[in-house]
This record gives C-alpha cells, sequence and structure tokens, in this order.
C-alpha cells in the first residue's frame, strides 16, 4: 500500500508493535526496513518524517488485518 502521510508518529509506531504480522516499509531508494525493529523505527522518524511528509514509500503488511490497527494514523494514496 503506497502512503503519503503518517499521522502522530509515535502512536503509528505504538501501533505498528501491537500489530501480528510483519511491518515493513519500502523506501523510495529500495530499502526495506522492518517497522517492528526499534532501530528501523528510529531511522525512519530521523530521515524520513523530520519534514512532516512521507513521498515514495510503500506499507507492506504480514498480516491483512493489521491494517485497520494503523489506518487511522496513515494517509493512503
Amino acid at each position: 500500500m503506497k502512503i503519503k502521510d503518517i499521522r502522530e508518529p509515535k502512536r503509528f509506531f505504538d501501533a505498528v508493535n501491537n500489530c501480528k504480522g510483519t511491518v515493513e516499509l519500502l523506501t523510495a531508494e529500495g530499502d526495506r526496513l522492518n517497522l517492528r525493529s526499534t532501530l528501523c523505527q528510529y531511522i525512519a522518524l530521523t530521515q524520513m518524517f523530520q519534514d512532516g511528509r512521507v513521498e515514495g514509500v510503500e506499507l507492506f503488511l504480514g498480516d491483512p488485518d493489521d491494517v485497520q490497527k494503523l489506518a487511522p494514523f496513515v494517509d493512503f494514496e
């Protein structure tokens, strides 16, 4: 799923930590970040979300039901 914005990153990552399946972010450069990893969360926050915008990023969920947990914090394209 392509995303264009993540609102409330702290609450978003709290929701990610409560997901049942894997949650990965594919960057425009082709990097795949496991968002269940604290290190990857830190990288995502400092590099991608510092200006408040997310561009060219896709979210991959291992469990399709997890989208309900993340949807309140994500603007999908």
